[in-house]
């Protein structure tokens, strides 16, 4: 089983169950599972109190974007190391396991 990503009907990533990591009820893909040609690097930043600061990323496909719908953690903090650049994704990304 694995687990996808879609956006606009384009497969934006996708990993099998032992690759992705859960995290309060978030599914974090492996950085090498993520097609990077669908995100465009966003200014925003969120800080978490126990994982660090997320970067987030704009979903895009032609002409369909969805706005800050990915995040990462690049340097999360040690609680959190778990999900490395790993990329997880929301608002309107359609995460399922197939």
């Amino acid at each position: 089983m694995t687990y996808r990503a879609i956006w606009n009907g384009s497969v934006v990533a996708e990993a099998s169950d032992e690759a992705v990591k859960r995290v309060e009820g978030n599914i974090y893909f492996p950085p090498e599972a993520v097609n990077r040609e669908f995100l465009e690097h966003s200014p925003s930043r969120t800080q978490c109190y126990w994982k660090g600061t997320a970067s987030y990323f704009h979903v895009a496909d032609g002409d369909a974007v969805a706005r800050d719908a990915a995040f990462s953690y690049a340097k999360p903090w040690p609680l959190a190391r778990k999900i490395r650049d790993y990329v997880s994704f929301w608002r309107g990304v359609k995460v399922e396991h197939v």
